[in-house]
């Protein structure tokens, strides 16, 4: 006889049910009941695993300890949180899940300034080493890898989100700090640096070195905020605080810790464009450093009449230049810093200065005109040299001095010259 056929109501074995794609139904139900009881017991085990978690920071985390009462009690928030957004993360793994805003949106963004990035890792990863130690009892009984590999998955996601928050609170410091920067730059540069630029070159890092100076050149082409990074570089590598900015087409250099303005220009002068590059003179501090910008900007103008001028030069070898160009301040220097010593010093010096440098520097002409042995004028013009610090012997001092001569004449009223 024939054997009789199968019925068709027998299900088939479950290794033939998996090989057609049709899971048997107690595997199909297994899964959805564990994940539903770990998801009841993560719930209920969230506020535990938070505890635990603050607890291991006590103990293993020194800065924790060392913090103030309030930012614990943020960063615990932050750890609560955390457990909660993998909890509704476990819930829903395929929903996109706005991690970064669950976990550090409750706690303020001052946070980020109080903790370093290096301290939310280390706290980070104690909660994931404290949840990850109660898997087991967590986790319903054959859910626990399920369980594991989520949190594994869950713990990269919430690197990314770490990363996020402080590569976005540096975005918007950077650019806060660029602003308040510009803002301090342009009130040195504008005569208009009071208590208010100071404050703000204060939340910037400046910590008021005794000797500031300005440089002043032009900016290159390009992205102005590579330049200043270069500037700030070069600021690091010769151990100088600056504050630094393009304003326009020049590039303005406020730098401080150091008393030598030129030695201050050669260690940044690589980021400025070609062309001249000036320092102004050293003031004592950064309310000062408006008179050495102007003194800086002043030269920069009168720098082209100069056309062998040294590269960087100083503002103050530009004085006859710049006095001809119309700059009072440099004016006024060279009447009180050369013609009134030298009028004070007697009026053989003022009057044999004169003579020898009409007479094209001759030591022997400005003799005769004088009636006196050519030592004696040497011993006079090394008189000038010391009360001015200017040599006549030197053509450029010699240019110098003779645009005092004529300026602290006209201021006396003199109309010979």
């Amino acid at each position: 006889m024939p054997e009789p056929e199968a019925s068709k109501s027998e299900p088939a074995p479950p290794e033939a049910q998996a090989r057609n794609g049709r899971p048997s139904g107690h595997a199909a139900a297994h899964p959805v009941h564990a994940h539903a009881a770990t998801l009841k017991r993560l719930e209920k085990s969230s506020g535990s695993l938070a505890a635990q978690a603050i607890a291991r920071m006590d103990e293993t985390l020194p800065w924790y300890r060392a913090m103030p009462p309030e930012n614990r009690s943020w960063i615990g928030l932050v750890a609560q949180a955390g457990i909660a957004a993998f909890t509704e993360w476990f819930r829903r793994p395929d929903s996109p899940q706005a991690i970064s805003t669950d976990v550090f949106g409750t706690a303020p963004r001052e946070l980020t300034r109080a903790i370093t990035l290096r301290q939310t890792v280390e706290m980070v990863r104690t909660t994931i080493e404290v949840m990850e130690s109660a898997i087991e009892e967590v986790a319903a009984p054959g859910d626990e890898a399920a369980l594991r590999e989520a949190l594994l998955v869950y713990a990269r996601e919430i690197a990314f989100a770490t990363a996020q928050v402080y590569a976005q609170a540096a975005e918007a410091r950077g650019a806060w700090d660029a602003r308040l920067e510009s803002l301090v730059v342009n009130a040195v540069l504008s005569g208009e640096a009071d208590e208010g630029a100071v404050s703000r070159a204060a939340a910037l890092g400046w910590n008021s070195p005794e000797h500031v100076c300005v440089v002043l050149g032009t900016a290159p082409n390009g992205d102005s905020e590579l330049t200043v990074e270069a500037i700030r570089r070069a600021g690091r590598h010769a151990k100088l605080q600056v504050l630094t900015g393009v304003l326009g087409d020049r590039l303005v250099v406020i730098a401080g810790g150091s008393d030598n303005p030129l030695g201050v220009a050669k260690g940044l002068i690589g980021p400025f464009a070609p062309g001249p590059v000036v320092a102004g003179p050293v003031v004592p501090d950064l309310m000062a450093a408006t008179r050495s910008a102007q003194a800086a900007a002043a030269g920069l103008k009168a720098c082209s009449a100069w056309q062998d001028a040294p590269r960087p030069v100083l503002a103050d070898d530009l004085l006859p230049e710049r006095a001809i160009a119309g700059d009072p301040s440099a004016r006024e220097q060279l009447v009180e810093e050369i013609y009134r010593p030298l009028e004070e010093a007697g009026s053989a010096l003022l009057e044999t200065l004169s003579v020898y440098l009409e007479q094209a520097s001759s030591l022997e002409g400005a003799a005769r005109m004088l009636f006196v042995h050519p030592n004696t004028v040497r011993y006079r013009l090394r008189r000038v040299t010391d009360v001015t610090g200017w040599s006549p012997s030197d053509v450029r001092s010699a240019f110098t001095l003779r645009i005092a001569l004529i300026l602290g004449r006209l201021a006396d009223g003199d109309t010979q010259f």
